[in-house]
């Protein structure tokens, strides 16, 4: 696994996809939290908050995400050297692990910059230092294991084709209607609104947001990554066999 691993991570920053997703990911953020005039713009909200930031997160996230993992399979099957990694002794499982973890490790290199922006609310607070910081840090938490949800899914799509254009599309559906659908279902389902809106990520996320750790909501997150993991590994072991 740890060859798998150290492989993405060097193929990541051996072109221009590490470094665009970290500056992209920075970018938009920089620009919805402290420039652009809006509901996110945390200067103008009055608040010493970062609430705006875990927001949007997310929804970029969405787009980002798939973008990264798109490659991790369908390239391989493209280039047709994903039979010879198949024939790798470690077995399929170490090999979908060390592309899970190479790209959840660039995603987490693009969430340590934002820690500036803990800082940065310290100091706007009335006084200094006055924010919710386990408010903070469980969001950090949640947005964690968000991340590993998606780029379980991303894997998981790259692996239904050899092209990453499809693959890309087909992670960004799966991700929106898992963070959002079910929530978007509860809105219209009356009483059972509360059962179908657990279903589904955003209910978890914001839940962990609360600052309030609650064991349910790690398992869940973990439950959709191992569930899309081993989705993957069936698809290749299926397409070995």
């Amino acid at each position: 696994m740890k060859s798998i691993l150290l492989r993405e991570i060097k193929s990541f920053f051996g072109s221009a996809t590490g470094y665009l997703v970290i500056a992209v990911f920075l970018l938009l953020n920089g620009l919805f939290l402290w420039v652009f005039e809006g509901e996110f713009n945390i200067l103008k909200s009055g608040f010493a908050d970062l609430s705006p930031f875990f927001t949007i997160a997310p929804w970029i996230l969405i787009f980002l995400i798939p973008a990264v993992t798109m490659r991790s399979i369908s390239d391989e099957r493209r280039l047709g050297t994903l039979e010879l990694l198949l024939t790798h002794p470690i077995g399929v499982w170490p090999i979908i692990g060390g592309k899970f973890l190479g790209a959840l490790a660039l995603i987490v290199l693009a969430l340590v910059p934002t820690l500036v922006y803990v800082g940065a609310i310290g100091y706007l607070g009335m006084p200094a230092g006055n924010f919710d910081a386990g408010s903070t840090m469980g969001s950090y938490l949640g947005l964690l294991f968000l991340v590993s949800a998606y780029t379980s899914i991303g894997i998981f799509s790259s692996s239904l084709t050899d092209n990453q254009i499809v693959a890309f599309i087909v992670a960004i559906l799966m991700c929106f209607a898992l963070y959002y659908g079910f929530e978007g279902v509860s809105e219209l389902s009356g009483a059972q609104a509360g059962l179908i809106s657990s279903l589904g990520m955003e209910s978890h996320f914001r839940s962990m947001g609360r600052g309030v750790i609650d064991t349910r909501d790690v398992i869940y997150f973990l439950s959709v990554a191992l569930f899309f993991l081993a989705l993957t590994v069936h698809r290749l072991k299926s397409m070995r066999a």
